[in-house]
């Protein structure tokens, strides 16, 4: 009891000298920030408006945030305050322009305000950039401050809220892990990787555009304002993707692709085939390969070769017996998962990709059957299957992002389950993707993998692209085979 009535003290004393003191600015700041903050308003804003910057990364800022806050609240608000119950401050000391708020009936123990605050910024610090996290945790900071300048709390409350809010942000990662913001990949200066020239206005650049690959401004327009001496060619409804490309390469010395995964796909097997460097400008809806490298806009594709940094990348090889060789650069799939893409790609126009996603896996799973074929010798039943390009760090079989570009490993998992609960964890698998499901998940890493299919079909999702290939093939690597730009 003696140690408790010592900290009580302190406290007590620590909320008097701040009560007394007077920080010329913050007269009027802190208590309209406190009011702002009142039932995590501030933060859902914020929130708000990351999600409407289209920016992947502020957007999965923004869902961590209120997923941290929903954690915090309750946590502060319900369990904490009634069971220390502790008594709000004596006001005698606040001046009176400071006290801009109703006095609050619940109890004091632990703060609320700090609690969700700091949830929303530890949250955020895990997705965004500094430029970004660094100005929410000063806001956060402000608010803890502000409710005890305003009287509203005492510090060892908000010290308590604080410790909540950073406990409940980082438990988000039990649920979602936290995606690194860029892959660790080996930066040359020209000494590993044959550099291309730079130069101000994009001189040996020929840009293949994909107009309908995502929204937004054009980035043909874009490019040709910033790189006016660069070729541009914009791709039709009924061009000849591949050949395109091909010829595209064949005359560049940089090639620009600006398109989804799809056509990235299709632009990197043209740079391996003229040795030429690919500069990958995001035009898609997830645009996973470039955002891996940390481009996720088409300004910062232009920062990337302005930089003129470069680096090697592996690239995924699918073998087929006839010599005509396929490639990937985020995952190959087989299994249900091919059959899921054609109907999402058909009803995503109507519905949207995610709501088209949930839709054409629910029927797809609904009625599908495993298919059998032979891994490395072993005869399978799989519902799906996942190959990456390089180890990904989520758990689950739809994993999202990687730390390395060029480990010379493949990423296996499959799910091999059968009967009724197997569609179900199958379809659990597809839409929450992180999540180890057992039993029937298995993963490992290797080299390289024989896949054949006893009944002479096999069908493939590369990238997001479905296409048929011969009924035996093998897995493997080209490592360190790509030449890419990425950001300094």
């Amino acid at each position: 009891m003696s140690l408790t009535r010592t900290l009580n003290k302190l406290d007590r004393r620590a909320f008097e000298a701040v009560a007394e003191a007077h920080l010329p600015g913050f007269e009027s700041v802190l208590p309209t920030l406190s009011r702002a903050a009142d039932n995590s308003l501030l933060w859902f804003g914020t929130a708000a408006a990351f999600g409407l910057s289209r920016k992947p990364h502020l957007r999965r800022a923004a869902l961590r945030g209120v997923i941290g806050i929903s954690v915090a609240s309750p946590i502060a608000n319900l369990a904490g305050k009634h069971a220390f119950r502790r008594k709000r401050p004596i006001l005698d000391l606040v001046p009176q322009g400071r006290r801009r708020w109703a006095v609050p009936t619940s109890h004091a123990f632990p703060s609320g305000h700090a609690a969700a605050a700091t949830a929303f910024a530890t949250a955020v610090a895990m997705e965004a950039r500094p430029r970004i996290s660094l100005p929410i945790a000063g806001l956060a900071a402000a608010v803890a401050l502000s409710r005890v300048y305003t009287g509203a709390h005492y510090p060892g409350d908000v010290l308590a809220g604080i410790g909540i809010g950073a406990g409940a942000g980082i438990a988000t990662r039990l649920v979602w892990p936290a995606r690194p913001s860029v892959s660790h990949v080996v930066r040359t200066g020209g000494v590993e990787c044959d550099s291309p020239t730079i130069t101000e206005d994009g001189q040996g650049i020929v840009a293949v555009v994909n107009p309908d690959a995502g929204p937004g401004p054009s980035i043909a327009d874009t490019i040709g304002k910033q790189l006016p001496a660069a070729e541009i060619v914009e791709l039709g409804p009924d061009d000849d993707v591949a050949s395109i490309l091909d010829k595209a390469a064949g005359r560049a010395e940089v090639l620009a692709v600006a398109g989804g995964d799809g056509t990235m796909n299709a632009g990197a097997q043209a740079a391996l085939k003229h040795d030429v460097t690919l500069l990958p400008i995001p035009g898609g809806t997830l645009n996973r390969f470039a955002r891996t490298l940390g481009i996720e806009t088409v300004p910062d594709a232009i920062a990337a070769y302005r930089s003129g940094c470069v680096t090697r990348v592996d690239v995924g090889r699918v073998e087929q017996p006839d010599g005509e060789d396929l490639v990937f650069l985020n995952t190959a799939s087989f299994g249900a998962y091919t059959e899921l893409v054609d109907r999402r790609e058909r009803l995503e126009d109507r519905l949207g990709k995610w709501p088209a996603l949930a839709v054409a896996a629910t029927r797809v799973l609904r009625n599908w059957e495993p298919d059998e074929v032979v891994i490395d010798g072993r005869i399978r039943h799989v519902w799906l299957a996942f190959i990456g390009n390089c180890e990904y760090g989520t758990r689950g079989t739809t994993p999202t992002w990687r730390r390395r570009l060029s480990d010379g490993r493949l990423d296996i998992r499959l799910i091999t389950t059968s009967g009724p609960s197997g569609r179900l964890r199958a379809l659990a698998a597809v839409l929450v993707g992180h999540l180890r499901l057992t039993p029937g998940y298995s993963a490992w890493h290797a080299g390289a993998m024989r896949l054949s299919a006893p009944e002479g079909r096999l069908r493939l999702a590369r990238d997001g692209e479905t296409c048929e290939v011969q009924p035996s093939v093998v897995f493997g690597k080209h490592p360190a085979a790509l030449q890419v730009f990425c950001p300094v």
